[in-house]
């Protein structure tokens, strides 16, 4: 991201066996949440620090992303050649974010927006409606994406072996179904599901937007699909129900995860409120859902699989041809302190006119605060979850550090490490993780 040159001579990360990755590769998935994305930002940054990672270049071989995970994954694949670098660049780049980078904030367009909404809820039966896209209009972030994404540098470092592939996730809102865009090394995985579709082609920022479009926020993206045609794309976590399954089936034996929901109980108890929720309060739950709960389902599902294996209560019947499911490793940090409550104290730094449609939608600032969580695209809001994921980071730096390299150092006994944010006795953690040579469940 943003002119990362070469680096002194980084290993490869694989092996030179074609499409195979080198054992023991470790998977980075990184889901949505809007501006959310600038914790996994910090948690990225934290890492590109150390010692090894300077030396031994990109850790994550291969990589996905989904939303504002997808903009990040990029990042990294366009700048893992010097993976320290590229982290730095990466927080830098959410730091320095302003509102006017994403959607356009100025009177004018809000005005236009309005009316054609206007337009179509009052006369769309009579005068033909279907002409409103969006809430706000996203058409900044692709101009911001093309002067800091230099996507062409994806291939290259997979020639070099600094990187086995880059998958981002995607919907189609034409056919309902979920489309997974790869880029990797010749001979990757290729595979389809029932509402699931996987291209490998050359990722642009055209995939990147497509990705991130928020419903009902963002409009949606226009792509080609040779020899499919075109079609409109948006947010990749509207039915990306598992998030781990695309790293897994490009061959990850172990998967890293930097999740944006706090890993502390829930923060509101149950309430007796009769008042109709307001609808920033069903759209923040409903955008909780999209980009939050996936992630956390799939970790848990995926431990109980662990274990299961790890006790061989899952009968296996050898049947030719049929995929078997092994032990993964996994590890998710999760930020420490709830996002909504951060992003409550910055509403304000939101553009005037922005911040009273928004604010139209809810009763008080409180009612707000999830739905403003993943819209807060402001510098004082994006570098206080920087510094949060950077701090729950360090705060884990040795569980990170060992999860990443130990097995490659020989050591068969390393707990599969799954917490919620901050420091997560050893005691507490879940499953063993142990080798196996079956192939993956997904």
């Amino acid at each position: 991201m943003v002119r990362v040159h070469p680096v002194r001579g980084h290993g490869a990360l694989l092996g030179p066996t074609g499409g195979a990755p080198m054992e023991n590769a470790v998977g980075l998935v990184m889901t949505g949440g809007g501006a959310r994305g600038a914790y996994q930002a910090g948690v990225l940054k934290r890492i590109g620090e150390l010692k090894r990672v300077r030396i031994q270049g990109n850790p994550f071989p291969i990589i996905g992303g989904a939303s504002a995970g997808a903009i990040n994954g990029s990042a990294l694949a366009t700048g893992c050649h010097d993976f320290a670098s590229a982290t730095q660049i990466l927080a830098e780049f959410w730091a320095t974010l302003k509102p006017s980078d994403i959607f356009r904030c100025n009177v004018l367009s809000q005005v236009n927006n309005s009316i054609t909404w206007i337009l179509d809820l009052s006369f769309g039966a009579i005068l033909g409606g279907g002409h409103a896209r969006s809430l706000l209009d996203a058409t900044p972030l692709r101009h911001f994406l093309n002067e800091h994404l230099e996507c062409d540098r994806i291939q290259e470092n997979i020639q070099r072996g600094h990187l086995y592939a880059l998958a981002i996730s995607t919907t189609n809102y034409n056919s309902g179904r979920s489309y997974l865009f790869i880029q990797g090394m010749k001979g990757h995985p290729m595979w389809k599901r029932i509402r699931l579709v996987t291209v490998a082609t050359k990722i642009t920022v055209d995939h990147v937007c497509a990705s991130c479009a928020i419903p009902f926020v963002f409009q949606p993206v226009k792509l080609t699909i040779p020899p499919r045609g075109s079609a409109f794309f948006g947010d990749g976590c509207v039915r990306l129900q598992q998030p781990l399954s695309p790293v897994i089936r490009l061959g990850a034996e172990r998967v890293f995860a930097i999740g944006v929901r706090c890993g502390k109980k829930e923060r509101r108890e149950e309430t007796t409120d009769e008042r109709n929720p307001s609808l920033a309060q069903v759209m923040g739950v409903v955008f909780d859902v999209m980009f939050l709960d996936h992630l956390d389902t799939d970790i848990e599902h995926l431990e109980r699989l662990n274990q299961l294996l790890y006790h061989n209560q899952i009968n296996q019947p050898g049947i030719e041809g049929a995929e078997k499911m092994r032990p993964l490793g996994t590890f998710i940090i999760t930020p420490s302190v709830h996002l909504s409550d951060v992003a409550e104290q910055h509403q304000k730094d939101m553009p005037s006119l922005i911040h009273y449609f928004v604010s139209s939608l809810g009763r008080d600032a409180t009612s707000c605060s999830d739905l403003m969580s993943y819209l807060l695209f402001t510098s004082k809001y994006t570098r206080e979850l920087i510094e949060i994921g950077y701090h729950d980071a360090s705060e884990r730096i040795d569980e990170i550090e060992d999860f990443l390299y130990s097995s490659k150092d020989g050591d068969a006994e390393n707990p599969l490490a799954s917490g919620t944010g901050g420091k997560v006795p050893r005691a507490s953690l879940a499953a063993k993780r142990t080798r196996s040579s079956v192939r993956s469940r997904r």
